[in-house]
């Protein structure tokens, strides 16, 4: 056994506390990469604000956020219930939530944009055609046909929502009324009984999609009340669209609310308003693509529960609308989505060069930490330097031996010490070249001795080949 403070012990003991050094980095190293991969694979959650509760669009929402958890997705929702659109979006833009449910003519927060397209609101506008209601005390005036003759009328208003009320403004204005001679009256959603007796109505007005249970239910118990409905076109749409970008002109089909009779008879114009699901644009371009993409995954699974998924399409992004449409949408819509290479190239490049200037310190470093084994190294060639000073004083084949065997303990030290990684391979390259020199000097001074150059090559000492 070697001694406590022999070279080849110390060579071995520091090796040893090197590759502990390394193995205590490289699990730090490895702890790290598996937090972080953790951390990116986590489900990123979301807080859409959608109310009033029980809604139609509250229940979409519920629907949605549990279709997201189902499955192991990148994307979950948080609903946060509120008591309406308008407060949905004042959430979105105090920052308390990511996404909000909102109709696109509702004041909008400055950095609110659209992320895809919930409905589709057509604006139903129609006036009785049978007798008035008896016991109505409101004298007998002329059918309305046209909104003209809405002037010195009173409208019924389906919703209590003011964006309602606006709307009907702008067809009125549009249409050459003067909305201050159209007397108005809001009722509920689930009012529409109340409203069909109302005697003193002369026109209705509803918002919604066209399969709209609540439209169709308003229509079925005015003509029961009040006999059959007759539709009144919005002839100004075009003109409405381009004056206003959050509205657009649509047309209603025929028989769409009844088909015997026919409801409406023909196809009639009007106006429409999307109901959005609305992203802050402070929202990463990431986050909106993977919702977005996630949303059309699962939509057919939601409109199996719900029916209202089916009316879900994605934004126009082809000409300017309001709010305008997120990024990370119209990215995934227009098929230029960045790759994660082009989104982290620059990162790429950045960390390679860090790598390279982290690999050059740790080259220093590997360097500083084995200036004893350096030096250890560097002693074994003088020694063997020494020896081939030696070789020219030797008097006898006896003294050849001698110094042989002492070049052959340093060699036998080296080579362990190479095992143990303490030489490096370029130290061991010159090791080589002194124990060449230390070859030739032995033949020479053999040959020498022999005093017969021509066996040099019989008496020549074993070369760094066969000594290893």
């Amino acid at each position: 056994m070697s001694p406590p403070n022999h070279p080849i012990r110390s060579a071995h003991d520091r090796r040893q506390r090197r590759l502990l050094v390394v193995l205590a980095v490289g699990f730090v190293v490895f702890g790290a990469a598996a937090g972080a991969l953790f951390y990116v694979s986590q489900p990123e959650t979301l807080r859409i604000a959608v109310g009033p509760a029980d809604s139609d669009d509250h229940q979409l929402v519920e629907a949605m956020a549990e279709a997201f958890g189902d499955e192991s997705r990148t994307v979950r929702l948080s609903p946060i219930t509120t008591g309406g659109a308008v407060e949905s979006l004042a959430l979105l833009g105090a920052g308390k939530a990511d996404l909000a449910i909102g109709r696109g003519d509702l004041g909008m927060p400055a950095h609110a944009q659209t992320l895809a397209v919930l409905r589709k609101n057509y604006a139903v506008l129609w006036s009785p055609t049978g007798a008035q209601t008896k016991g109505s005390k409101k004298k007998a005036a002329g059918k309305v046909g046209e909104i003209a003759d809405l002037a010195g009328r009173k409208v019924a208003i389906i919703g209590r929502t003011g964006a309602n009320l606006e709307l009907l403004r702008t067809i009125l204005v549009a249409s050459g009324v003067d909305p201050d001679k159209v007397a108005t009256i809001q009722y509920g959603t689930e009012e529409t009984e109340k409203l069909a007796q109302d005697a003193t109505v002369d026109a209705y007005l509803a918002v919604g999609p066209l399969d709209s249970r609540i439209t169709v239910a308003a229509i079925a118990a005015t003509s029961r009340s009040r006999g059959a409905p007759k539709f009144l076109p919005v002839e100004t749409s075009e003109a409405i669209a381009l004056k206003h970008a959050r509205y657009e002109a649509e047309e209603i089909p025929g028989s769409i609310f009844n088909a015997n009779p026919p409801w409406p008879e023909d196809k009639v114009e009007t106006i429409s308003v999307n109901h959005l699901i609305l992203a802050r644009k402070e929202l990463s371009e990431a986050k909106v693509a993977a919702f977005y993409r996630q949303l059309f995954a699962v939509r057919d699974a939601i409109a199996q529960r719900v029916a209202g998924a089916a009316h879900i399409t994605k934004p126009e992004t082809e000409k300017e609308a309001e709010p305008a449409v997120h990024r990370g949408a119209a990215a995934v819509i227009n098929g230029t989505e960045r790759t994660f290479l082009d989104k982290y190239s620059d990162y790429f490049w950045f960390a390679l060069l860090l790598l390279s200037g982290i690999g050059s310190a740790a080259a220093w470093l590997r360097r500083y930490l084995n200036r004893d084994d350096r030096d250890d190294t560097t002693s074994h060639r003088n020694r063997i330097l020494a020896v081939v000073s030696g070789l020219r004083d030797a008097g006898s084949e006896q003294d050849l031996l001698v110094s042989q065997r002492e070049v052959d303990a340093i060699i036998g030290e080296a080579l362990k010490r190479y095992d143990d990684g303490a030489i490096e391979q370029e130290d061991l390259a010159a090791f080589g070249l002194v124990l060449e020199l230390f070859d030739h000097a032995l033949a020479e001074r053999r040959a020498a001795l022999q005093g017969d150059p021509a066996d040099q090559a019989k008496t020549s000492a074993p070369t760094l080949a066969s000594r290893r």
